[in-house]
């Protein structure tokens, strides 16, 4: 089993050699979605979206967190304060623009209020990604139960300089900024090559968590390759522990390790384990570019991974910096999870709701995640929308059973709502869903099944002014003989969500769906297929 490195200083990035930009490859075969389109569907070539909808039309999602106005980025662990969940998140005036931290509270994690500036940027320098803490024991001094906060800032606004600095609060409103980092940056000064250059420059991310075994606070920070595990007594003073290093016995290269998670969880046989983190980019390998994660064991000082090989959270192009933690109901068992739903291969372009409301980015449903020992031996974690999730809905209007060969309008439509069904078939070898249909079945996204993959498929619904190619289809590997599913389907406004079965696999994607994509279409090619169970709930007003 692969271990972090033994070097007794944190190390360079000489000891780490790959390539300096991201894969840019995707994971999905779109040759045949290729064709056709033309240069007006290049990627990154599109100019600010003309959204097709009707006059004074809100494309702003109705169940999901969004911001209201400007850009949001990657999400902040919420933490519980006064009886409320408080989400931090990155906020900017502009799209990818420099920014802070803005925060929003909950009392559901499905509706999100309360929208405020909580750390913004100082002289020009922004604060990027990071995580807080509630001290409940006071062990940095600011008293019991502050709110402190490690977040990553370029000093002096040079990207070599990313280094981790502190803010505390008592209210989680008002923030107080430490004027210099709790965690300096150790490659900085001493970078010289393209690669230690390119390594200084990526030190990102702090995750706190508590180990309250050996009374310490632990801190893991992402980096070019690996990812880097400081401990602390005080949250003031850190010393550097070990590196998870991931490229180990031939493993896929999934580039930088943005955004890293470490938590510990008890999985449905009991046992005890922890798991390490971490959005990754593994669109170049074949493999999703959201949230990889490690199931294993801490030492106080390094993380032992079981398998070297990662497993994914998601599986769509859309649920990157993604963050967990310990849910009320059952904190040592059930954890909750947001996701940022972007793509840094597309995030900082215009978005058809920065037109029609002002905004761009969405968060996820929160989802409640649990740790399961799978038939392969495996330990892996599943997903399923939070319960709360069903209050923002509408009563279900159900369908016991249809036989479908070919393709059949369902009797719902709507662009905000939750369809649930079970599909079984014998000799089809393509199943599933289509939402967002026009009358002509020109624009839709399908949600099905074919050769042991369950896919998202939003080419038919994409848009040559602002096109997602060539990453239109997500993929997920599923049992290959299995001849029955059950999805579960979150469509709201400009995205779909979709659970497969007990939640082993999760695909999430934005949509640009437009004024009269509302229908809903159940199709079987090569044979007939059985819907049944079904349930579709409408998003209340």
């Amino acid at each position: 089993m692969p271990h972090s490195p033994e070097s007794p200083e944190p190390r360079g990035p000489s000891q780490r050699p790959g390539p300096q930009g991201r894969p840019g490859v995707p994971r999905r075969s779109v040759v045949a979605a290729l064709a056709g389109l033309g240069a007006a569907g290049a990627l990154g070539a599109c100019g600010p979206a003309r959204p097709r909808t009707r006059a004074g039309e809100s494309l702003r999602a109705r169940f999901h967190m969004t911001p209201p106005s400007g850009w949001l980025c990657d999400g902040q662990r919420p933490v519980v304060l006064n009886g409320r969940t408080h989400l931090y998140y990155l906020h900017a005036r502009t799209n990818a623009g420099p920014g802070g931290w803005d925060v929003c509270t909950t009392e559901d994690l499905v509706a999100f209020s309360g929208n405020r500036v909580a750390i913004p940027m100082q002289d020009g320098v922004p604060v990027w990604t990071g995580s807080a803490v509630v001290d409940e024991e006071n062990t940095a001094g600011f008293g019991a139960g502050a709110l402190v906060v490690l977040a990553t800032r370029p000093t002096g606004g040079e990207a070599r300089h990313q280094e981790q600095y502190l803010y505390w609060s008592r209210d989680g409103e008002s923030f107080t900024a430490r004027p210099d980092p709790v965690i300096a940056n150790p490659d900085a000064d001493g970078a010289v090559t393209p690669e230690q250059i390119g390594n200084a420059e990526w030190f990102r991310d702090p995750k706190v968590v508590r180990d309250p075994e050996r009374s310490q606070w632990v801190c893991v920070i992402g980096r070019r390759k690996y990812l880097s595990v400081y401990v602390s007594g005080d949250l003031l003073e850190w010393s550097w522990a070990s590196n998870f290093d991931y490229l180990v016995d031939g493993a896929a290269d999934l580039g930088g390790m943005e955004c890293p998670d470490l938590f510990r969880i008890t999985a449905d046989d009991g046992g005890e384990h922890w798991v390490i983190a971490a959005s990754m980019d593994g669109s170049a390998s074949g493999l999703p570019m959201t949230y990889a994660y490690w199931v294993g064991r801490w030492d106080g000082a390094r993380f032992t991974a079981h398998d070297p090989a990662p497993q994914w959270l998601d599986w769509g192009w859309d649920w990157y910096s993604a963050v967990t933690w310990p849910s009320a109901q059952d904190p040592e068992r059930v954890r909750c999870a947001i996701g940022w739903m972007n793509n840094w291969k597309y995030a900082a372009r215009d978005a058809p709701t920065d037109a029609t409301d002002g905004y761009n980015g969405q968060m996820s449903v929160v989802r409640r995640i649990r740790l399961a020992h799978r038939p392969d031996g495996r330990y892996s974690l599943l997903s399923e929308p939070v319960p709360a999730l069903r209050d923002a809905l509408g009563e279900p209007r159900t369908l016991k059973r249809q036989e479908v060969s070919g393709r059949w309008e369902a009797p719902w439509s709507g662009r905000a709502y939750e369809l649930e069904v079970d599909i079984e078939w014998d000799a089809a070898d393509d199943v599933g869903v289509s939402v967002g249909c026009t009358p002509d079945d020109a624009r839709r996204t399908d949600i099905g099944v074919r050769d042991g993959r369950v896919y998202v498929d939003r080419g038919p619904s994409d848009r040559a002014d602002c096109s997602f190619l060539p990453y239109w289809r997500a993929e997920a590997p599923i049992d290959p003989a299995a001849r029955r599913v059950r999805l579960r389907i979150e469509v709201d406004m400009q995205s779909v969500e979709v659970f497969v079965d007990d939640g082993g696999a999760v695909l999430s994607q934005q949509v640009h769906f437009e004024a009269d994509d509302a229908l809903v279409r159940l199709y079987a090619h090569g044979g007939c297929a059985v819907f049944s169970n079904a349930a579709f709930r409408p998003a209340r007003a």
